[in-house]
């Protein structure tokens, strides 16, 4: 059985920092793809970022490049998501997702697997 939980959200002011972690289990996410989704209340389901297998590469959405970095720690069998110089349009739900795929997508139906997702505000 595969399981998705993330953590790490908060209130943080513009300016600031947070991590997300994303720890897996009954799936091993040094083989596939995994990536950060966002939605804020009225809105869809947005991708942020994406980390493949090793030969696919990190991906991100435009407004987030520069300051959201992706990462994999192979021991531990999380993702990470570093988010610097948080903006109040950053403010969302983030749920990280995994397929059974090397490759990145930010297509939601292309996921199998969703964590329960971790509030990010950003506000003063």
């Amino acid at each position: 059985q595969v399981q998705l939980v993330e953590s790490g959200g908060g209130l943080v002011q513009p300016g600031g920092s947070l991590r997300l972690s994303c720890v897996a289990s009954g799936v091993n996410l040094d083989h596939y793809a995994l990536a950060w989704f966002r939605q804020a209340p009225g809105k869809e389901r947005e991708g942020v970022s994406c980390i493949g297998h090793s030969d696919d590469g990190t991906y991100y959405k435009d407004s987030v490049k520069g300051r959201f970095t992706i990462s994999r720690e192979s021991g531990k069998n999380t993702v990470y998501l570093q988010m610097n110089s948080l903006k109040p349009e950053d403010t969302a739900v983030y749920y990280c997702a995994s397929r059974f795929s090397t490759r990145c997508s930010y297509n939601v139906g292309a996921y199998d697997f969703w964590g329960q997702g971790t509030q990010v505000t950003v506000s003063s």
